[in-house]
């Protein structure tokens, strides 16, 4: 069978990589003719681990190829996935126009029988949706309409893992419904998968609804897990407890697990933010209402603006004169991903209270420029005040605290005597508890993890703003290569 993938984002690029990897013949269109130009010359337009390795391996054995050229993709393919993107509208609601035109685009250039699978995370119903839309089409061209089938097989990649999340799946989804093509269409996603399926069964089949209403499910369950656990850890602040005791203790029983249970400072990325907003709307047009989601929602954009809140808790709300440095800026480690990243809320709100903001991501710096352009295009002077750091120590030069807000594996074990010469007070807020409270606390750093007893910050007074930083030029660094974002 030959594949044909439409769309070359994050979800389009790891399937048609991951398909051409186990031989098959895949073909990625896209309309954007500039980001196939970049494809066509090895250039990948995301940051993803090993997805530029096995592009660049299958690319060079002739197994993957892309093309702006819509008529050429759909000949090309047996299976064609639909994996455009789903925005949020702004009632939350998943848009499904690039879905949708995607459809019409199969309808209008459809000559023989194709397998159309929806691989973009949408509502229930819309693959009931995609078969009216190819069936207009072909029905305005005098076609029948048994040249098709569409059936929902939804990812379940995690960024920063999604190479091997789908070369090594817990399972596979796919749902197919009842009618003339079922047998043809479970043969087809049978065969597609066979590679998986050699040891022990990893697909799961179902019906359409059921399938695509078990993406949304999955990921409201996770993103509940994780408001969960940062209200107990909120809780645990208020009562003196450890919130890392209390995940131990809870994922050992095996009716909950480990997994998704560390406190932080909120989720974000591409999938539980949209997700489980798409589902209470869902819901919403149904009658019906998520309470349980709403909540996961609304403890999320709660907790995103915690470590804010204790800053002021220590500063005062007005920051005018502090130095705050972050590190990490993506949504999490392993990706160049901006979207809903918690960072984005952090950094608007330092810098509206005035603060100077200097940052370091390993690998997120442009694309985090760029969103906040946008997040600050109301006020871009604040953006005189925010400066992109080079290495993870020059961002803490003169720095009253810092924020480490992703768990990136460079920021795990820091050279803390450093860091200490380095800032102006040796204060972090650690809103993913990568550090031991007690070891900072005898090394004199005040420290406030998230459930993590925040009385440890009382080690320092943060009455005045000294009116310049101390020089700090020694052995451990030199003057800061910073891009500013003006």
């Amino acid at each position: 069978m030959r594949i044909t993938v439409m769309g070359s984002g994050y979800v389009g690029l790891v399937t048609g990589a991951c398909l051409s990897d186990l031989g098959f013949k895949v073909v990625c269109l896209d309309k954007d003719e500039q980001k196939i130009r970049a494809l066509q010359e090895g250039e990948v337009p995301i940051y993803e681990p090993g997805l530029k390795e096995v592009l660049h391996r299958n690319r060079a054995d002739g197994r993957i190829r892309f093309t702006s050229d819509a008529c050429e993709a759909i000949e090309h393919g047996d299976i064609i996935f639909i994996a455009v993107g789903t925005p949020p509208s702004e009632d939350g609601s998943a848009d499904l126009g690039h879905v949708l035109s995607v459809a019409s685009l199969v309808g209008r250039h459809l000559k023989s029988f194709k397998l159309v699978v929806n691989k973009s995370t949408v509502p229930v119903g819309t693959a009931d949706r995609v078969r009216s839309a190819i069936s207009h089409e072909l029905s305005h061209r005098g076609m029948s309409l048994d040249m098709f089938d569409v059936v929902s097989n939804p990812e379940f990649l995690k960024e920063g893992a999604a190479i091997d999340d789908f070369m090594r799946p817990d399972r596979i989804v796919v749902g197919v419904d009842d009618g003339v093509n079922q047998i043809k269409s479970q043969r087809m996603m049978g065969d597609l998968y066979a590679s998986f399926n050699r040891h022990h069964s990893r697909t799961v089949w179902m019906d359409v609804r059921s399938a695509e209403l078990t993406k949304y499910a999955a990921n409201a369950m996770l993103a509940t897990r994780i408001s969960f656990m940062n209200e107990m850890a909120n809780l645990a602040d208020v009562l003196g407890a450890d919130i890392d005791h209390v995940r131990r203790g809870i994922g050992a029983d095996s009716r909950i697990g480990h997994s998704f249970l560390y406190a932080g400072c909120g989720y974000g990325g591409s999938c539980f933010p949209k997700d489980t907003q798409a589902l209470v709307s869902t819901a919403k047009a149904h009658g019906q209402s998520m309470k349980l989601v709403s909540a996961t929602e609304q403890v999320n954009a709660q907790q995103k603006l915690l470590l804010v809140d204790r800053l002021m808790q220590r500063m005062g709300p007005d920051l005018t004169g502090r130095k705050i440095a972050v590190w990490g800026l993506s949504f999490k480690p392993n990706t160049d991903d901006m979207r809903e990243a918690t960072s984005r809320v952090v950094i608007r709100d330092l810098l509206m209270r005035g603060a100077r903001v200097s940052a370091y991501d390993p690998v997120a710096g442009d694309e985090a420029l760029r969103a906040l352009r946008i997040d600050c295009a109301d006020h871009l002077d604040w953006l005189d005040r925010f400066e992109l750091a080079s290495e993870d120590m020059q961002a803490l030069q003169g720095a009253d605290a810092l924020m480490v807000l992703t768990e990136w594996k460079i920021f795990h074990n820091p050279d803390f005597e450093v860091m200490k010469d380095l800032m102006r007070r040796p204060f972090i807020l650690d809103g993913r508890n990568l550090y031991n409270p007690e070891a900072l606390s005898e090394m004199g750093i005040a420290y406030q993890g998230v459930g993590r007893r925040n009385d440890l910050v009382q080690l320092l007074s943060f009455d005045a703003v000294p009116s310049s930083p101390p020089d700090l030029q020694d052995s451990h660094t030199s003057t800061p290569d910073m891009r500013v974002n003006a």
